[in-house]
């Protein structure tokens, strides 16, 4: 029996759960919620860099009529926080304040306001009063790092550090550069992109007459939520309900608090009414998260048959202005550089620097995008310098069964080596390269990149996944899940889980969450985990459940309950098929017998799991413009157990359209003399459209199913974003000979390097 026939429900492209919803406009947003008596609060954000607050007057805007409170930093909890719903967690800091006398970047909050009506609102916000004292201001690492200027914090690290230097060592690093027969080293340089969702961050409060707080957020961890508004707010769990259902994308950056959660919660405290803030695009920007941006020296060692000898790194993040997820993206970037391609000498250091700069945060791919980056273009660079074709070097050295992941478990599966191997026959590698580098205008070039990305934040942070299911008495189920929906179908995938386990059809399951009150706990949308560790613990639910109902069937059928097997929505005796109950004469009541109750409870903790990839690109560039498009690209996924193949698919291509913005596009640009945004609006931060789109041939294999996963699922949120920037660098190489070692790739930069090119062959010639 084939494996597809193994499956009715997993493996299957089944409607989602949300789709009629979305389609016709019927699906709630945060920002669709209103209640009568709704109040509009409005940010007043700072227009310096750095600076403290010497004088804050808002006697002027409490004097406005339908104005009915303010806050500033004088009048609410001082309670130092994490930003970041993870406080005790080493992937976090704790260096923030709802509101603080102090700012530290262009465009932070210093006060709130709740008034009748947006317009009100943003009256208001002008009539309050704020007197600066500046502060010398530093947007730079190099500038941060130098022992003389000014101190963003005091964390006790080093001048200016986020964390302590993070350092990961293997083998001997001076033994194996000198068994290297070629050294090769580089300096590379990562921009500062947004997520750029589409639903700006919004948020909702109501306080009962019982002191309760509800909550109504859009945010990837709704329980990590409750539990720093209950710790700042000095509140019990039980009187803090965190609501979220549907959600307009969040790409790890939806995971921090954004200090509108505790205003708008503090504002509804003191007027006693509902309060809705929501982000304007320009406030996502300022407010939002950022990638953070890197810098990377690299050096490795090979010998001349191309095996790596020796790797040596030392990475810099910029933070900004707070630490946020800054110690857990520069211990996975830094890590990361252990893998990918084997390596038995390495010495890895990362830092994570302060700046006065927009806050960094978790975004997709979580500082690995920074760091492979770099390790994928420098491959190619030796692979041209050892006279080798790139991909053989990187098939060469890609990391296979057994070998030690940066999590410090053993690789499962050769899943990189299958994903070049089958990238490379699709393709027709290497005949597609270096087709008319030297002719024409307009020239084309192909390039590939790597990846691997980890199914769960373990060993950072000790996750588990919790699940209840329970059958009705109709035989239909329902999934009780605490995980969030981000808009990529997560739920779907999840309650396909639970009719596979259960033997029903996927109709016939529900799937309640987003109510903290309602729902089992869960540590939030993030870290690729959702289908691996949710999905696992949904599987291992309704096997309890399964196992009830096989218990009573037993004694219906009069049989052993080993004997027997449910699957499309009947319970039928292993070898004598035609002996069988539906699910709904098991469950329901017989004879006055009320009908059974079956729950299971189920907590999963899970390790780790990879994903890998290959992105094979085509680029063509334009040498009069210095135009950059990408034609086609085929990602080669292998992911475990695929389980709905359109959503994976999705997932896949939105990551490639994002990692193409990312490497010829998209930068948060900021002064770097008053540290005021430039482009924080969707008309100068510029994004590929659908017209800039490739074509896309996604390919999703299953050679390396993960045992911890449900039927074998590996994670796939963050893998597609993380290989398509090294193809399409690398292919511009191929295109015309030039080789960049940053992103974004600007036109202007392309034709800077091509006249730079021309001088070199002049001189030479």
């Amino acid at each position: 029996m084939s494996e597809a026939a193994t499956h009715d429900v997993v493996g299957r492209s089944v409607k989602r759960g949300d789709l009629l919803a979305k389609v016709t406009g019927s699906a709630q947003f945060t920002a669709d919620f209103a209640w009568p008596g709704l109040l509009y609060g409005r940010i007043k954000r700072c227009n310096v860099a750095h600076a403290r607050i010497r004088r804050i007057d808002a006697s002027r805007a409490l004097a406005l009529p339908g104005v009915k409170a303010v806050l500033t930093h004088e009048n609410v909890p001082r309670v130092l926080h994490a930003g970041s719903p993870h406080p005790r967690s080493a992937s976090v800091t704790p260096d923030q304040y709802i509101l603080d006398d102090r700012v530290r970047y262009w465009g932070e909050g210093v006060a709130a306001v709740a008034a009748t009506s947006e317009e009100i609102a943003e009256e208001a916000l002008e009539l309050i009063e704020v007197e600066y004292e500046p502060l010398p201001a530093v947007f730079t690492v190099e500038e941060a790092a130098d022992p003389s200027s000014p101190a963003i914090h005091d964390r006790g690290f080093g001048h200016n550090l986020v964390l302590a230097p993070q350092v990961f060592t293997r083998g001997d690093i001076e033994q194996g550069f000198a068994d290297a027969d070629l050294v090769i080293e580089g300096e590379y340089e990562c921009g500062r992109p947004t997520p750029a969702y589409m639903e700006p961050n919004a948020c909702a409060c109501l306080w009962d007459g019982n002191g309760g707080l509800t909550v109504w957020s859009s945010t990837q961890t709704a329980f990590m939520v409750r539990g720093i508004l209950a710790e700042v707010l000095g509140l019990p769990l039980s009187k803090v309900r965190v609501l979220v259902d549907h959600m307009g994308g969040g790409f790890g950056a939806k995971q921090d608090l954004f200090q509108h959660e505790f205003l708008c919660a503090l504002l509804a405290k003191q007027t006693r009414r509902p309060v809705r803030m929501e982000f304007t695009r320009e406030e996502t920007f300022l407010g939002g998260r950022t990638r953070h941006p890197a810098k990377i020296w690299l050096k490795q060692g090979f010998k001349r048959d191309g095996t790596l000898t020796a790797r040596q790194a030392r990475v810099v993040f910029n933070s900004g202005a707070y630490g946020s997820h800054g110690p857990g993206v520069t211990i996975v970037g830094t890590s990361a550089l252990v893998s990918l391609f084997r390596c038995d000498n390495i010495h890895l250091e990362g830092r994570c620097v302060y700046t006065n700069s927009p806050i960094a945060g978790a975004y997709r791919g979580y500082g690995v995008v920074q760091t492979y980056y770099a390790l994928d273009l420098q491959m190619d660079e030796a692979a041209e310098r050892l006279g080798m074709d790139p991909l053989a070097l990187k098939l060469k050295n890609a990391v296979r069964e057994g070998d030690i992941a940066p999590s410090g478990h053993p690789i499962v599966g050769h899943g990189l080596e299958d994903c070049i191997r089958h990238g490379r026959e699709l393709v027709g590698w290497p005949g597609v390269r270096r087709q008319g580098r030297d002719e024409g205008v307009v020239r084309t070039g192909w390039g590939m990149g790597c990846e691997m990305h980890g199914s769960s934040a373990y060993p950072g942070i000790k996750e588990q996944g919790n699940a209840i299911v329970k059958m009705n008495e109709d035989g239909s189920a329902v999934l009780l899940t605490g995980t969030a929906g981000l808009g990529t179908g997560a739920h779907t995938a999840l309650a396909q889980i639970v009719a596979e386990e259960l033997g029903v059809s996927f109709e016939r399951v529900s799937c309640i969450h987003g109510d903290t009150d309602v729902v089992p706990w869960d540590i939030g949308a993030f870290a690729s985990h959702t289908t691996y560790m949710g999905g696992r613990a949904a599987q291992m639910a309704a096997a309890k459940v399964k196992e009830q109902l096989l218990e009573r069937a037993a004694k219906l059928l009069e049989c052993d309950a080993a004997q027997l097997d449910v699957r499309q929505d009947h319970v039928f005796l292993r070898g004598d098929p035609a002996r069988r109950l539906s699910i709904a004469e098991v469950v329901g009541p017989r004879k006055g017998i009320p009908a059974a109750q079956f729950v299971g409870s189920a907590t999963y903790h899970p390790t780790k799991s990879y994903s890998f990839a290959a992105h094979f690109a085509q680029v063509q560039v334009d040498t009069e413009t210095g135009e950059v498009r990408v034609l086609q690209v085929v990602p080669v996924h292998e992911i475990g157990k695929v389980i709905h193949p359109v959503g994976a698919a999705g997932q896949i291509e939105g990551g490639i359209q994002q990692g193409i913005g990312h490497t010829l596009y998209e930068d948060y640009q900021i002064d770097t003399k008053t540290g005021r945004s430039l482009n924080a609006n969707f008309v100068d931060y510029k994004m590929p459209l659908s017209m800039d789109m490739p074509e896309i041939h996604t390919v999703l294999l299953e050679t390396a199913p993960d045992p911890g996963g449900p039927y074998g699922a590996k994670g796939v949120g963050e893998d597609p974003i993380i290989a398509i920037g090294p193809a399409i660098c690398n292919a511009i190489f191929d295109a015309i000979g030039v080789r960049f070692r940053h992103f974004p790739i600007k036109p202007e930069q392309v034709l800077q390097r091509l006249r730079e090119k021309r001088v070199r062959e002049g001189e030479a010639a």
